[in-house]
């Protein structure tokens, strides 16, 4: 067995070598000649995978240690036989946290009073149910879109787009890249939404048209992206535009890392038959596996508000990416992982 594998997943050189072949290199790098007798990749999302990387070679294997899978082509997989899979709300927990984080970062600064307010939630697979199950512990009203899940489950607990948009104080995105989701923020998608009203967007940065966001960011309250179109090269107007910017972190909290790795691990155990780590999980030495618990019960908006930032300082992020946006990639593979919280 022969591996190839992304050198920036924390918490997996000398897990696989036992077992065969582990080659690692960047992402971004990695080539059709390192690929070529390889009979599996572990990657993130800076390989693409698709005809031009696979063709001619031997991969029978991709496991992503993400919950994305639009840099992965499906329909070329599946014809050649190659066992596609992703580490499915892997980061759902980190994502939460910087959108809570966010809202609350940039509604303190702002002096937007976000008792009462409405959250609309885009896209509502395991990162957008975290998110929603956290706001309405915080008490905070939430409206849910996401038409395949309202097909399959029924219209009962979702609103349509245009409902969310003109009811809702923040609007927070968390869906994939599909064709249906590709540039669904575009003009018509911000005339609707409330003046003054938040917008976060923690999924994938081509599901904005920017030159509309540019064109609306007047009549938002504030404007939190931590995805971009065209990344790591974005649109420095943009940036300087928002009122946090992040490079693609949103998920990178220790626990959802372990837990990436960690699905990666098991699924290429399980392909390969390598019945020692069906069941591994990383040892993070004396750093904590478990998230932090925070008690928000009955506590002012203010002190919330603290509590949030003490445990995901945000502007921390913002501050450090805005220094040198040329450096979108180094901050992404040397990020310091943050410790998760959630609320009960």
């Amino acid at each position: 067995m022969k591996l190839v594998v992304d050198n920036a997943i924390p918490f997996i050189q000398g897990v696989l070598e036992p077992f065969g072949e582990v080659v690692y290199k960047e992402g971004a790098a990695i080539a059709p000649d390192d690929v070529k007798d390889a009979d599996g990749l572990i990657i993130r999302t800076r390989t693409r995978c698709d005809a031009a990387l696979l063709d001619n070679s031997a991969v029978r294997f991709i496991a992503t240690a993400t919950i994305g899978t639009d840099h992965i082509d499906l329909e070329y997989c599946k014809q050649r036989g190659i066992h596609v899979q992703n580490a499915s709300g892997c980061n759902s927990g980190g994502v939460m946290n910087y959108v809570l984080s966010a809202i609350y970062g940039s509604a303190s600064r702002k002096r937007i009073r976000l008792e009462g307010s409405t959250v609309g939630i885009i896209g509502v697979g395991n990162v957008g149910s975290r998110v929603a199950r956290a706001l309405q512990i915080l008490g905070f009203k939430v409206l849910l879109c996401d038409p395949p899940r309202a097909e399959a489950e029924g219209p009962a607990q979702f609103c349509d787009l245009d409902y969310l948009l003109r009811n809702s104080d923040v609007v927070t995105m968390h869906v994939p890249l599909l064709p249906t989701t590709r540039d669904m923020a575009d003009a018509r998608f911000f005339s609707k939404m409330k003046l003054g009203a938040i917008f976060v967007n923690a999924s994938r940065g081509e599901v904005v048209v920017e030159a509309d966001l540019l064109q609306a960011i007047p009549k938002l309250g504030a404007v939190i992206l931590d995805t971009w179109q065209n990344e790591p090269d974005i649109s420095r107007e943009l940036l300087n535009s928002v009122d946090i910017a992040t490079p693609h972190i949103a998920g990178y909290s220790y626990q959802g890392k372990l837990q990436g790795t960690a699905m990666a691990v098991r699924s290429a155990a399980r392909f390969f038959g390598i019945q020692e780590l069906y069941d591994f999980f990383p040892n993070p030495g004396e750093e904590p596996k478990d998230a932090i618990k925070l008690d928000l019960r009955g506590k002012s908006e203010g002190q919330i508000a603290s509590i949030i930032q003490y445990n995901y300082p945000i502007f921390t992020d913002d501050f450090i990416f805005r220094s040198d946006p040329d450096r979108f990639e180094f901050f992404r593979e040397h990020y310091r992982y943050r410790r998760e919280f959630f609320i009960d």
